[in-house]
């Protein structure tokens, strides 16, 4: 939110519209398919059902308004089309009006199973079916207010919730590990070491120890927390988190759970 991207969203027409090409198309279908098959028994059953509601086309990139229609129907929720990356102050003043920031470009095939900027495949699929829930949504909706009423560290302190939740949180289902972050669910590679490896550490969410848990984005995570359900989520931003993240700084970051990121 707060570097510049490479990439830039492609312009719509005078109806709104925007086309992709045939490359372009092409890297929606691969990952579409490919990550449909990984999220089976992996995706919480809020997300699946997320997916069948919004009924992505392999063959065809969707339009943002079109995924605002279902988000609309459901939850009240819309995608507001962004260029790229976005300041800060912006990105949370979208959510908390249940606008959800996305730019329409899609990662070049070289970064085909990695990249750290937010394209649409990342934000339309691995974000937008749990827009469809309710609790899901809510929280996104209160988080987003949340982090407007603090800056600096403090911020930059929640956001860390925001990492280890929206981002890559899991959750229990039938006494199964199933996650609901969209920086899991639009990954190959991080849903199957997220819920099949027996690597990473899993354990339940304390928000404060998230908020002293430091994290990297370029790497497979070492450390993922579990919440009981989408439920639970909501109830989290009813406790005093910026209170939390005030105490954060005061006793400092955990040992990072992973090795120093080479120059």
């Amino acid at each position: 939110m707060g570097k510049v991207s490479k990439y830039e969203s492609k312009p719509a027409d005078e109806n709104g519209i925007v086309h992709y090409n045939q490359e372009e198309v092409s890297t929606w279908k691969f990952l579409v398919e490919r990550q449909n098959e990984q999220v089976q028994n992996r995706a919480c059953q809020e997300f699946l059902r997320g997916l069948e509601l919004l009924n992505f086309d392999p063959n065809r990139i969707p339009q943002h308004f079109e995924v605002s229609e279902v988000l609309r129907a459901h939850t009240g929720w819309a995608v507001e089309p962004v260029p790229a990356i976005i300041p800060a102050e912006e990105f949370f003043t979208l959510l908390s009006h249940k606008k959800f920031p996305s730019a329409n470009f899609i990662r070049n095939p070289d970064e085909i199973d990695y990249l750290q900027e937010p394209d649409i495949f990342h934000e339309i699929y691995g974000h937008c079916p749990l827009l469809t829930d309710q609790n899901y949504a809510d929280y996104m909706q209160e988080y987003g207010k949340l982090a407007l009423s603090v800056k600096g560290k403090e911020r930059m302190r929640l956001f860390r919730l925001f990492w280890f939740t929206i981002e890559f949180g899991l959750l229990k289902q039938k006494d199964q590990y199933r996650a609901y972050g969209g920086g899991i669910l639009s990954s190959c590679s991080e849903t199957i070491y997220a819920i099949d490896s027996d690597k990473p550490k899993r354990v339940h969410l304390d928000p404060l120890t998230a908020l002293r848990t430091p994290y990297r984005i370029d790497i497979l995570q070492p450390i993922y927390f579990v919440v009981d359900s989408l439920s639970s989520l909501f109830a989290l931003v009813q406790e005093d988190l910026v209170g939390m993240a005030k105490k954060s700084l005061e006793l400092g970051d955990f040992p990072p759970e992973f090795p120093p990121k080479e120059n």
